[in-house]
């Protein structure tokens, strides 16, 4: 009996993990659930390869107690596989999906406010002018902190900036 192939063959898992961009729980679930199915595909062909009908009449010939083949015979012949109510996995499923659909909401969510931001900030850049172009007062106006740090600085009677000749050399030489 050939197993058909299923449409989890043909997915390239890491693929649908990079193009949606999935990430912790979700991926480890999708990694889960790619495991789970690969065992059961795998039990399902080692149980097709073996052979499924059995031969009463070889073990009549071999045992001597022909009664009890009867029994077993009668027994295999009156078997009926039973059935299970999957409704219960179905549902795991399905609460699966859900959550993770919520999560791929939200991820989505927080991705879009990022990439608002991150435009908002490009824009913000893009129509910048070149910094040789402000002027102090411009500067002030952008960063307060950096005007009220110059007026401590002159009020304690302090005309350098802490850390300038370090960084940048003592040019009173020239």
């Amino acid at each position: 009996m050939a197993v058909p192939r299923s449409a989890a063959l043909k997915l390239d898992w890491q693929a649908v993990i990079t193009n949606l961009g999935l990430r912790g729980q979700t991926v480890a679930s999708l990694q889960a659930f790619k495991k789970r199915n690969e065992d059961a595909r795998r039990h399902v062909q080692t149980l097709s390869e073996q052979p499924q009908t059995v031969d009463f009449s070889h073990y009549r010939s071999i045992l001597k107690n022909t009664a009890v083949i009867d029994d077993i015979e009668n027994h295999f012949k009156s078997f009926k596989p039973v059935t299970y109510d999957v409704g219960r996995q179905i549902k795991a499923i399905e609460a699966f999906e859900a959550q993770a659909i919520k999560n791929a909401e939200e991820t989505k969510g927080r991705v879009d406010l990022e990439l608002k931001d991150l435009e908002k900030t490009l824009k913000n850049i893009e129509e910048a002018r070149p910094f040789e172009d402000l002027t102090v007062d411009e500067v002030a106006a952008a960063r307060p902190d950096i005007d009220e740090k110059t007026a401590q600085l002159v009020s304690k009677g302090r005309w350098a900036v802490p850390g300038y000749k370090e960084k940048f050399g003592d040019l009173s030489v020239l």
